[in-house]
C-alpha cells in the first residue's frame, strides 16, 4: 500500500523540523548565528497519460529546502573594541591562510601575536591596507603593523589671542628687554617638539608702539657750513649740497624723501645741520656737521639704520657718517610762533617815572586764536610784555581744545619767546591751517594781519617775520602711525638657560648688502585697525579683507634645535586688539613625541584606528564587507561561517557605509537571530506532525492486519 510511503515521508519530514528547530534552539545564544527554517513540498507519482490527475491521492511529503534567515540579530554591547558588528547587510571576509575564503556575521575578533586581526579560528580577517596619504590598497590581512608612533617636530602652530586696546604705552619700560615683563604688553607661551620628540616652549611678546618717533643721530667726518659730499642712507645716495634746502637746519626735498620712503617706509624725515669749521683768534671749536634720520613712531625699535658713503668713490675723510645716536621724541605735531617784540623801548616813555620795558607793547593788540578773541589795551604808561600776552592765551587753553579738539596743550618758552601748540598725538598731521589765528589790531605780529588757515607763510609757519629758533622747526608735523601698532618678539625656552631669539621673518635692514628677502633675529610689525580692533597688516604685508581670506602667515626659523632645517609657519588668525581682558582664544601645534600603541578602534565606515600614547591615531587599514546577489546561496560550513557557491554568486567587496553595505560597530557583537518563542511552537507542530504520521502509519497496520485476517 502506498500510504505506508507516505506516513514514513511525514514522519521523517517533522524529523528534519524536529533537527532544524533543534539546532535553531541549541544555537540560540551563538554570535552571529542565523536561523533556518525547514521547507516542505508534496509528491505526487507521475501518472500516465491520459489518465484522471483529480483521482491521484499524492505520495507524501519531502523537505524542499532548509533556508536560512539573514535578518539581522541584536547586538550586544562590550569592552572590547574588536568586536565588531554589521549594522546592515553584508559579511566578514576570512581567509585561513590556505587557499580556503570564508564569510561570517560572527565579528569576535582578536590580535594574534604577529598583530594580525584573527577570527576565534584563526583566520585573518579581510581588509584594505591604506598608504602614507591614505589611499586604499589591494584587499590583504589586516594587521596592526605600527606599535609607536615616531615624533614629529612642530612645524604648523595657530594662535589667537586679545590684546587689551584700553592699555596705555606710555606705561611700557623703555627699553623693551624680555627679562623685563613690564616692557612687554602682552605674552604667551606655546610648547613645541624638536625632530627628536623634545618638547621646548616658545615665548611670544607684544610690545605696543609708544607715541615716540626714533631719532638716529649721526656726525660727518669733515666739518665746514656744506660739506657737498654724498652719504649713503638705506642704500640711497644722498648729496648734502643738493638734496636739502637752506638754513641753520635743512631738510630734505620732498622728491629725496619719498625716494628714500620707497626704499626704507620707516623713515618719517630726515635733517641736516652743516657742521662749523674752527676759527683762530678768538679760538671757535669745530662743530660736526650732523644728520638725523627720522623713523616713523610705527618702526620704533625696529632695527638697525644702514649709512654709509655712497654707491661713488668716496671722498677724502667724508666716506662715513660716525658715531650714532638713538633717541626718541614726541609723535605729537608742534605749531610754533614767534611773539614778535613791542616796540617799546628808552624812547623817553615811562611808567611811574621809569622807562618803558625794552621789547614790550605800548599799542592795543587785537587778535583771535580759534575764535577766541584777545583785547590788550597796551599804552606807553601801561606797556604789556611778550610774557603778559602768552599768559593771558594759556589762561584761555580750555576754550581754544573746546574750539579745536585735536590740540592737547599750549605753552610758552620765555627764553625764546615761542609759543607752542601742541596737538595730541592721535591727531597726527593736522597740516598746516589747522590754527585761526587773525591779527586785527597791533602790532603783535609785527603789524601784519595774518590767518594760519588761509595765509600762512609760505617758507615758515610764523604768524610774523622773525628771529627761526634753531633748535626746532616751526612745525614739527605730527606720525599717528603708532595706533594698532606691536612689536612682536619671539623666543625659544624663555625660562631655559640658554634662551634663543628667534627669526620669526623680520626682513634685514634696507640698504643692507644681504639680500633683500633675507631674514633675521628681531620683531615683526603686527597692525591692527585702530578702528574695529581686526589684524591689518603682519611683518608688512597687508592682511585681505574678502571673504574666506586667507592671513599672511609667519616663518619662524631656528626653534628646533635637533634639526635647523625645521620652520614654523605661525598662523594668527582671529588676533585681535579689542577693549577687554587679555586671553589666549586658540593655541595649536602639531608636533609630538614617541607614543607607543595603546589600542586598536574601528570607525562606522571600517577604518581600523591605532591609537598611541601622545594622543596620535593612524589609519591602518579599511575593514572589507561582501556582499552576495543571492545570499540564501552561501552553504553554511560551521563555525558560523559560510562559503560563496555558483548559486550565492561571487561576492562584492566594499568598506561598510558604502553602496548596500551596513555600517560598521566597534565593540558590538551580533547575537544569534534565533526566535526561542517562534522555535518552541515550531517544535510542537513538528511533534505533532510526527505523531500524525506515526499514527497514519499504525492505521495503515491494522487496515493491513484486518486484511489479512479476512
Amino acid at each position: 500500500m502506498a500510504g505506508f510511503n507516505t506516513a514514513i515521508s511525514g514522519i521523517s519530514a517533522a524529523t528534519k523540523s524536529l533537527d532544524v528547530t533543534g539546532n535553531n534552539i541549541a544555537n540560540a545564544s551563538t554570535t552571529g548565528f542565523k536561523s533556518s527554517r525547514t521547507e516542505f513540498a508534496d509528491i505526487y507519482a507521475t501518472a500516465a497519460i491520459g489518465s484522471g490527475s483529480s483521482n491521484n491521492s499524492g505520495s507524501g511529503v519531502l523537505v524542499s529546502d532548509i533556508a536560512q534567515d539573514f535578518s539581522g540579530g541584536n547586538v550586544q554591547f562590550t569592552n572590547n573594541n574588536l568586536d565588531l558588528s554589521i549594522d546592515g547587510s553584508g559579511f566578514f571576509q576570512l581567509d585561513d591562510g590556505n587557499g580556503n575564503v570564508t564569510y561570517t556575521r560572527d565579528g569576535s575578533f582578536e590580535l594574534d601575536k604577529d598583530g594580525f586581526i584573527v577570527s576565534k579560528t584563526g583566520s585573518n580577517l579581510q581588509g584594505y591596507g591604506v598608504d602614507d596619504i591614505g589611499n586604499r590598497l589591494p584587499i590583504d590581512n589586516l594587521q596592526v603593523s605600527q606599535k609607536e608612533s615616531p615624533p614629529k617636530a612642530t612645524e604648523s602652530m595657530s594662535l589667537s589671542f586679545n590684546i587689551d586696546e584700553s592699555k596705555d604705552a606710555e606705561g611700557l619700560i623703555v627699553p623693551y628687554s624680555r627679562e623685563e615683563s613690564g616692557s612687554a604688553t602682552f605674552s604667551t607661551t606655546v610648547g613645541t617638539f624638536d625632530s627628536l620628540g623634545n618638547e621646548h616652549t616658545i615665548r611670544y611678546d607684544m610690545v605696543e608702539q609708544q607715541a615716540k618717533k626714533e631719532i638716529h643721530t649721526f656726525e660727518q667726518g669733515a666739518l665746514g657750513a656744506y660739506l657737498g659730499a654724498a652719504i649713503s642712507i638705506s642704500g640711497v645716495d644722498i648729496d648734502t649740497s643738493s638734496d636739502f634746502g637752506t638754513g641753520t637746519t635743512q631738510t630734505i626735498s620732498s622728491a629725496k624723501l619719498q625716494e628714500l620712503q620707497l626704499a626704507d617706509p620707516r623713515i618719517f624725515d630726515v635733517l641736516f645741520t652743516p657742521g662749523v669749521a674752527a676759527t683762530v683768534g678768538p679760538v671757535v671749536p669745530a662743530v660736526q656737521a650732523t644728520i638725523q634720520v627720522i623713523f616713523e613712531s610705527a618702526a620704533r625699535e625696529s632695527g638697525e639704520l644702514i649709512v654709509g658713503s655712497d654707491s661713488g668713490t668716496p671722498t677724502a675723510t667724508i666716506d662715513l657718517l660716525t658715531n650714532p645716536i638713538v633717541t626718541t621724541m614726541a609723535s605729537n605735531e608742534t605749531h610754533t610762533f614767534n611773539i614778535q617784540p613791542g616796540s617799546g623801548g628808552d624812547s623817553g616813555a615811562t611808567v611811574a617815572g621809569q622807562a618803558a620795558q625794552s621789547g614790550s607793547y605800548i599799542t592795543p593788540q587785537i587778535f583771535s586764536i580759534m575764535g577766541v578773541n584777545f583785547s590788550f589795551n597796551a599804552t606807553d604808561t601801561s606797556p604789556i610784555t611778550r610774557q603778559d600776552i602768552a599768559n593771558e592765551i594759556i589762561s584761555k587753553e580750555t576754550q581754544i581744545r573746546d574750539a579745536n579738539p585735536n590740540i592737547e596743550s599750549i605753552g610758552f618758552d620765555s627764553a625764546t619767546n615761542e609759543l607752542i601748540f601742541t596737538f595730541k598725538a592721535d591727531a597726527g598731521d593736522v597740516g598746516n591751517g589747522s590754527l585761526d589765528v587773525i591779527q586785527t589790531d597791533g602790532n603783535f605780529f609785527a603789524g601784519s594781519v595774518a590767518n594760519d588757515s588761509t595765509s600762512p607763510n609760505t617758507t615758515l609757519n610764523v604768524i610774523a617775520p622773525g628771529v627761526v629758533p634753531t633748535t626746532s622747526f616751526d612745525i614739527v608735523k605730527g606720525d599717528d602711525s603708532f595706533e594698532g601698532v606691536y612689536r612682536m618678539y619671539a623666543y625659544l625656552n624663555p625660562l631655559g638657560q640658554r634662551p634663543e631669539a628667534l627669526d620669526i621673518g623680520r626682513t634685514v635692514s634696507p640698504g643692507s648688502s644681504l639680500n633683500s628677502t633675507a631674514t633675521e633675529i628681531g620683531p615683526v610689525i603686527i597692525k591692527f585697525n585702530p578702528t574695529n580692533g581686526i589684524l591689518s597688516q603682519i611683518n608688512q604685508v597687508n592682511v585681505p579683507t574678502g571673504v574666506d581670506s586667507v592671513l599672511p602667515k609667519l616663518t619662524i626659523k631656528n626653534a628646533d634645535p635637533a634639526d635647523a632645517s625645521t620652520t614654523i609657519t605661525l598662523d594668527l588668525s582671529g588676533t585681535t586688539q579689542f577693549a577687554n581682558e587679555q586671553i589666549v582664544k586658540a593655541s595649536s601645534q602639531d608636533g609630538y613625541t614617541k607614543g607607543d600603541l595603546t589600542g586598536v578602534s574601528f570607525s562606522g565606515t571600517g577604518e581600523m584606528v591605532a591609537t598611541f600614547s601622545n594622543n596620535q591615531s593612524v589609519t591602518l587599514g579599511i575593514v572589507a564587507i561582501a556582499t552576495f546577489e543571492n545570499q540564501s546561496g552561501l552553504r553554511p560550513t560551521g563555525n558560523t561561517q559560510w562559503l560563496s557557491t555558483n548559486v550565492s554568486g561571487e561576492p562584492v567587496l566594499n568598506p561598510p557605509g558604502s553602496g548596500l553595505n551596513g555600517s560598521l560597530r566597534s565593540s558590538a557583537l551580533e547575537s544569534s537571530n534565533v526566535d526561542l518563542s517562534a522555535e518552541l511552537v515550531k517544535l510542537i507542530e513538528a511533534q505533532r506532525n510526527f505523531q500524525a504520521s506515526s499514527k497514519t502509519l499504525e492505521t495503515l497496520n491494522t487496515v493491513t492486519q484486518t486484511i489479512l485476517q479476512i
